[in-house]
């Protein structure tokens, strides 16, 4: 055996991981989804008068059910709702992957299934992989959607423990109707559906989420995240809203103390600023569909998106591509189906200077050719 004695199935694997570059070489990184703007000077003053009064207590564990910041989490996600998710429906964890992998903990492992619709997530395979969920993947239609008949009946088939599927979709940024998440819901019997809405604050007006489901199927979990829209991706905060029976069986597996007591702090902060973090949205949304109208102007093929990012193609080489953007400053996610790139918005500067990048590729070489 050699050493490390890493599992079998281990061996060999690279980490899950987009490249990291320093901002000196490359200027603009539109690759990882973050909102390009960060805190206002009043909110970096709160969330370090909150991190010192943490750091008062460190000699202590912090509060390991996270009380005060179920209930504002809770609060502010009764605005999307019509009635009201309370703190016992909500639970948190260093990032939404951390839910996801308690969720697989919890309810999958030997002998059960996970499943989602290609293309989707990478990291889902590898939560099931982690805690020996058997992973299934089916296929999205052409343009990204779900044919309803055929994932009910995969579903059916399968009998998963646990359902994924995100919405917006990641990372093609299509979001699924109400009616999908329905159909599933209901063809999963017992089986948890994970409606994984990342980027749900970006949706288009008129796109519902999910939480407004919660009612009525109570094997829906609906999971969202401050890395997004509240400009957090340092913070690490994900969460969930669900059935308080499914928040008390994560307790099992959870480890102890899992969210630091600077985190809460940091947290709790944060959502105090929430009109103040949440103010870059819209122009995020008009400057996504800006992007969105300038590269179908330039006849590529587009996913419609509800998210922060712009999934767009096709390519005989995107890798050519990928790397000619790169060498011009500017980098962006070599992800999803072959011939496919997916750009995360930034800044109107940064959008304008992605636009002339790929201009400049596409038309200085060959390898930028469309498929």
């Amino acid at each position: 055996m050699s050493f490390p004695p890493i599992r079998p199935e281990l061996a060999g694997i690279e980490p899950y991981g987009a490249p990291q570059l320093p901002i000196d070489r490359v200027p603009v990184q539109l690759n990882v989804n973050e909102n390009p703007y960060g805190p206002s000077e009043e909110c970096i003053a709160d969330i370090a008068a909150a991190a010192a009064d943490a750091a008062r207590t460190l000699n202590r564990y912090p509060d390991r059910e996270f009380v005060a910041l179920r209930t504002a989490l809770a609060s502010y996600l009764s605005r999307d709702v019509a009635g009201e998710i309370t703190p016992d429906q909500v639970w948190a964890a260093n990032g939404s992957n951390e839910v996801m992998l308690q969720l697989l903990q919890a309810f999958g492992g030997p002998g059960r299934t996970a499943l989602s619709f290609a293309p989707t997530y990478s990291m889902y395979p590898e939560y099931a992989r982690d805690t020996h969920t058997r992973w299934v993947a089916g296929r999205r239609e052409d343009d990204f959607s779900l044919d309803l008949d055929v994932a009910r009946d995969l579903v059916k088939t399968e009998q998963p423990g646990v359902i994924l599927l995100p919405s917006p979709n990641n990372p093609t940024g299509t979001a699924l109707p109400p009616d999908a998440i329905g159909v599933l819901c209901e063809a999963a019997g017992d089986g948890l559906v994970v409606v994984d809405e990342a980027y749900g604050e970006f949706r288009r007006a008129g796109v519902p989420s999910a939480l407004e489901l919660l009612p009525t199927y109570r094997n829906l979990v609906v999971t969202r995240t401050m890395s997004k829209a509240f400009a957090g991706a340092g913070l690490r905060l994900g969460y969930l809203a669900a059935d308080p029976a499914i928040c008390d069986a994560i307790r099992v597996v959870r480890l102890p103390y899992h969210l630091s007591a600077v985190t809460q702090a940091v947290a709790l902060a944060a959502l105090g600023h929430a009109p103040e973090l949440l103010s870059k949205v819209d122009e995020l949304r008009a400057e996504r569909d800006a992007l969105v109208d300038w590269l179908r102007s330039e006849s590529y093929d587009i996913a419609d998106s509800d998210a922060n990012f712009v999934l767009f193609g096709r390519f005989a080489d995107r890798h050519a591509v990928w790397q000619g953007l790169l060498d011009r400053g500017v980098l962006i996610r070599e992800t999803g189906p072959d011939g496919w790139l997916r750009v995360s918005v930034g800044t109107p500067d940064e959008m304008a200077a992605f636009r002339a990048a790929l201009i400049e590729v596409t038309q200085s070489d060959v390898n930028g050719e469309r498929a």
